[in-house]
């Protein structure tokens, strides 16, 4: 490994330099599988209050870094909180997830402020300048948004959907109407992203995770483009940013996708394919991934064997040790532990 750039280990990674131990987060790590977690939200009510109190942000954004000591902390927030921005009703219903006012047609869409109250943010960036503050310096504090296509199919169905038909029908019916949805989102998503590095991030991570539902060319309209948009943005006044991607589901098409957005990194689903991966976006970007949350809900060897297949995929090259998605909320804790206890006793 040549010489470390930074004192800590994320970011080294990024910089495209191999870690002996590969660092360790999960996406969804401040959550519902962590009891201290399941306090503060009954203190918050509704889920926005909890994102919306720089005390309860910052409370729930730490809690997994003490008790599992991973090498990255990710500010708790939303992807939705663009729409909210933006003037949408955003809701969250127990038990149903997300609910918006849908804009599922062209009429709806000419109502859309296309420019973002970032008064309503204030309270995520001082979250993040509280987060900062506590935060041990080797260890990395990451910053967010979704990705342009995947806010856009909530805020033209309403809620989430099993195949995102509604945005993907828009797209098709009124190419039009739904670019000015992205255009929204794509411009206030890069303001959204500078506020967050002022305010302390020292990574942003871009989540697409609707991505993989899209064919070639709906891909590249879609999902690539409009990120490339937002990195763009981002580094016309933040050169040295460092954005991580990830394109969900993307398979064959991640090395076109990288490219193309110029992202420092990649996450990568549970169901990427090692050989590939290694050969076509390794050998490019560093990977993050991919362990199947549901066999860290498993436990034991199954969880075992499969923590030791992503290592031996992907940690003799620059790669962070992840989740192929988000950590559930009936994952046991016990089980996180072995996780950890297993990447950190590993030597590259």
């Amino acid at each position: 490994m040549t010489q470390s750039p930074t004192a800590k280990p994320f970011l080294d990674v990024l910089h495209g330099h191999r870690q002996n131990v590969p660092p360790l987060w999960m996406m969804r790590q401040a959550g519902r599988y962590l009891p201290e977690y399941r306090e503060v939200r009954a203190q918050a009510g509704g889920f926005l209050d909890l994102c919306f109190n720089p005390d309860f942000a910052t409370e729930v954004t730490l809690q997994p870094i003490r008790r599992f000591g991973f090498d990255a902390a990710i500010i708790f927030s939303d992807i939705l909180v663009i729409p909210y921005a933006l003037g949408r009703s955003v809701r969250f219903e127990v038990g149903e997830g997300p609910r918006l006012d849908p804009l599922d047609t062209p009429e709806k869409v000419a109502t859309l402020n296309p420019q973002a109250d970032f008064t309503k943010l204030e309270p995520v960036y001082e979250a993040l300048r509280r987060v900062r503050a506590e935060l041990d310096p080797k260890i990395t504090l990451i910053g967010f948004c979704g990705a342009p296509w995947t806010v856009a199919t909530y805020m033209v169905a309403g809620k989430g959907t099993p195949d995102q038909g509604p945005a993907r029908m828009m797209a098709y019916r009124h190419p039009e109407a739904f670019a000015k949805i992205i255009d929204a989102i794509v411009e206030n998503s890069i303001t959204y992203l500078l506020g967050q590095l002022k305010a302390g991030a020292d990574v942003l991570q871009i989540f697409d995770t609707w991505a993989g539902i899209l064919p070639a060319r709906e891909f590249q309209r879609w999902s690539v483009e409009p990120t490339r948009r937002i990195i763009d943005g981002v580094r016309a006044k933040a050169p040295g940013a460092k954005i991580i991607g990830f394109p969900r589901g993307a398979g064959a098409m991640l090395p076109g996708y990288i490219e193309a957005t110029g992202v420092d990194a990649v996450s990568i689903d549970w169901a990427a394919e090692p050989a590939f991966i290694r050969a076509h976006v390794q050998s490019k970007v560093p990977v993050q991934g991919n362990l199947d949350p549901l066999v860290l809900i498993a436990g034991g060897e199954a969880l075992d064997r499969a923590i030791d297949d992503v290592l031996a995929n992907y940690a003799n090259g620059p790669f962070i040790f992840n989740l192929g998605h988000g950590i559930q909320p009936e994952t046991p804790i016990a089980h996180v532990e072995q996780m950890v206890k297993r990447v950190r006793n590993f030597r590259g």
